[in-house]
């Protein structure tokens, strides 16, 4: 889960931003040759040369599978799927769904799937998701598949990776060019004042204009529920009887729902890093802001520990300091060595990138060093990983524009001055570091021009399958306590905590947390509720 943005950038404002898991591992990438993946080191993709571990082969749902179809939708659980061998290794597919699933008879999307194929004796398949909203699932499994899943989960399941409709692939939200995002990410806003708020919105609006022209009517129903729908669909064009599912982020926000809209069919559900349902946007965005607040400060300690850490005196002073090095970067931007320029939010986006994963403290430590001495050129090289800007200014991904979309139909949000005044004064006093920075963000939302589908509740679910839910007790962006509250809305279910810092648990934790989530699912086994990792 990333923290919401006053504008498609990759500076902060909210919560859930899947790439972040990834740019938190290519964070790392800067003092080493390997990249981590949430700590957990993986190869990068290799090229796409045609070479497979199989060949073509088509998936025609079981005639049982199709017949409990819902109503209306029985094209779309029967149609045949073509796998074919895409990246090295690995094979690709896509599949229809509807864009309105109250109109099934109108325009339909295409949803882009990958797998990796067991090497094993095959129990199935198991879907991943890496967060968001806005995150490739696609690229996720393409790129970590072999190193953050274990061979035992590997051995036994085809992983399956997809991008949500809106994202990359998949009837992707578009919005600006890559030199509109660059210039975007160094407008300032003032916030604090009318006039900056006026800016920012009449921005905003043009902005929104391009995405409504350049996106189509999908736009307008790239929300949760729609993709937890097509989950249910691409489970039976797997030919899964029940869905086998590990999400992370708000991939849990995503596993949640299709548990409360198919408690049938739910086979074996992780969900790792929890995102709390019941939650609306402001109370989501000051737990959020609150835990990086800690997660700062635990940073700044372990800084200080050790030789040539920038900040001096106790962790209150060093965490002062660094809100100081802040304010004078929001009051006079600076010019990194490329020649762009770095304001406070994209200055801030750089630090928060790395406290998503302890492993890459090293990295902000150097940063922080080089801009306490006048150079911000790693800090907006560790946004730009945020933001998924390459070194030759493109962008690998749509996540920021997806992000917003998915957002402003999943959360009614506060949209007015005065609310958004009483929302950054709230912010500021449980996090007086990134407070001011997870405020507005009600202003992308203001001029959407579809209103939210939901409205947040606690989640019902019904389901015979207990499914186990993971929190970590220094995760920054899904607060421990979330993985409690998920816990006991599910009520069928058991909660594993990992003692640790950074988001998120399995693949970056240890051998306690991949135990019990490799034995749920290879062997059935059911950790025990409450288990402490």
């Amino acid at each position: 889960m990333t923290p919401a943005r006053r504008r498609p950038s990759g500076s902060p404002s909210r919560t859930r931003f899947p790439s972040l898991r990834r740019a938190a591992a290519a964070v790392a990438a800067t003092v080493s040759a390997s990249l981590l993946l949430s700590g957990c080191v993986f190869s990068m993709p290799a090229p796409n040369d045609g070479s497979s571990n199989g060949s073509t082969s088509v998936s025609t749902p079981d005639p049982s599978i199709a017949a409990a179809a819902p109503a209306g939708l029985e094209s779309f659980y029967s149609q045949k799927v073509t796998w074919t061998s895409c990246e090295q290794g690995f094979q690709c597919a896509n599949f229809k769904v509807p864009v309105d699933y109250a109109k099934p008879d109108g325009g339909t999307i295409s949803i882009a799937a990958i797998r990796l194929q067991s090497q094993g004796t095959k129990k199935g398949s198991l879907l991943v998701n890496p967060g968001g909203p806005g995150a490739s699932g696609y690229d996720f499994v393409r790129d970590a598949a072999k190193t953050h899943f274990t061979s035992k989960l590997r051995s036994s399941f085809d992983l399956v990776g997809f991008d949500p409709r809106g994202v990359k692939r998949s009837a992707p939200v578009t919005c600006l060019s890559d030199s509109e995002r660059d210039a975007s990410r160094e407008q300032v806003y003032r916030l604090d004042t009318d006039q900056g708020i006026a800016a920012d919105l009449a921005d905003n609006k043009a902005i929104i204009a391009k995405c409504v022209e350049k996106s189509g009517p999908a736009l307008a129903h790239i929300d949760t529920e729609s993709s937890a729908k097509d989950m249910d669909i691409l489970r039976a064009a797997l030919n899964d009887a029940k869905l086998n599912y590990l999400g992370f982020s708000y991939g849990t926000s995503l596993g949640s729902t299709y548990a409360s809209e198919f408690p049938d069919n739910v086979g074996k559900l992780v969900l790792d890093g929890a995102v709390d349902p019941a939650l609306n946007n402001e109370d989501l965005t000051a737990g959020q802001a609150e835990a990086f607040e800690k997660e700062l400060h635990t940073y700044v300690a372990d800084c200080q520990a050790h030789s040539g850490c920038p900040m001096s005196g106790s962790a209150d002073d060093g965490v002062q300091q660094i809100r100081n090095l802040i304010a004078d970067v929001e009051q006079t931007p600076k010019r990194a060595k490329d020649g762009r320029l770095v304001n406070g939010s994209t200055f801030v986006s750089g630090l928060f990138t790395p406290l998503y994963s302890n492993e890459s403290w090293p990295v902000l430590t150097q940063a922080l060093d080089a801009a306490f001495k006048g150079d911000v050129s790693l800090m907006l090289r560790i946004a730009d990983l945020g933001a998924d800007r390459e070194p030759n200014g493109t962008y690998s991904s749509n996540t920021a524009f997806a992000f917003n979309a998915i957002n402003c139909l999943d959360y009614p949000m506060v949209t007015d001055t005065a609310g958004m005044r009483a929302e950054e004064a709230r912010l500021k006093q449980v996090s007086p570091t990134f407070g001011y920075y997870f405020a507005y963000g009600g202003v992308n939302c203001k001029d959407w021009p579809y209103k939210p589908v939901h409205t947040p509740a606690p989640v019902k679910y019904s389901g015979k399958a207990p499914i186990v839910v993971v929190g970590t007790t220094g995760d920054p962006a899904t607060p421990v306590a979330w993985a409690g509250s998920l816990r006991k809305q599910l009520g069928n279910a058991s909660l594993v905590t990992w003692h640790g810092e950074g988001h998120t648990a399995y693949g970056r934790s240890n051998q306690c947390v991949s135990d019990a989530v490799d034995n749920y699912f290879v062997d059935g086994k059911v950790p025990s509720d409450g288990t402490m990792c």
